[in-house]
């Protein structure tokens, strides 16, 4: 049975020492759970995440990542320098990222393979604008992302990652997406890893 993930991204916020405070007030009142606890801390706060969580059910992640392993890409990260200080999860494709830094279908799936190839957990976003939503094309459209973002990765790895359906109209703007919005369009999502693989993908991912 599929376990639930419960991923908090904290985007350009918190400095090492509130990101320490955090996670010590956090961890006990999550050491019970069943379900998967995971913070996506801004660079700076890596380190320190990591080390707090230690003895926690905590785990951490990064915001984002190149698809390259090294080279002259100024302000960037790479997959294995995060995997070489325990980072497990990273997030993909977020929605910010499109919009503020032009990352297209194919940079995000680029990224999902270099992912897992450092043995990183993609936490892939996908998600529809307000103006989508509208003209009735959401379905379309988030089928497009996944397709994508699925491109040349096996089933055996299809099944370590995570999708996370962020509907963007409804980030910050004081509108909610329902219940049934959001599994109307997790139900889709799952129908095309179905497409793309076979049941017993899509009832893992």
């Amino acid at each position: 049975m599929r376990r639930k993930v419960i991923a908090g991204n904290w985007k350009m916020n918190m400095l090492p020492n509130e990101a320490i405070n955090f996670i010590q007030e956090l961890a006990p009142l999550v050491k019970d759970t069943k379900n998967e606890v995971i913070l996506c801390v801004p660079y700076t706060d890596l380190f320190y995440a990591l080390l707090h969580v230690q003895g926690t059910n905590i785990k951490i992640g990064a915001q984002n990542m190149h698809w390259e392993e090294s080279g002259a890409y100024t302000g960037e990260i790479s997959a294995p320098m995060l995997k070489s200080i325990g980072v497990e999860y990273v997030i993909i494709g977020h929605s910010e990222r499109r919009q503020y830094f032009n990352e297209d279908d194919e940079c995000i799936n680029r990224k999902v393979r270099k992912a897992i190839e450092y043995g990183l957990i993609p936490i892939i976003c996908c998600g529809e604008t307000i103006q989508q939503r509208e003209e009735g094309i959401t379905l379309e459209f988030i089928k497009k992302q996944i397709n994508a973002a699925f491109a040349q990765v096996s089933p055996e790895d299809a099944v370590k990652c995570i999708v996370a359906y962020e509907p963007i109209w409804a980030i910050g703007t004081g509108r909610v997406a329902t219940s049934a919005q959001a599994q109307e369009v997790c139900e889709a999502i799952r129908g095309n890893i179905r497409e793309i693989y076979d049941d017993e993908v899509a009832s893992k991912v």
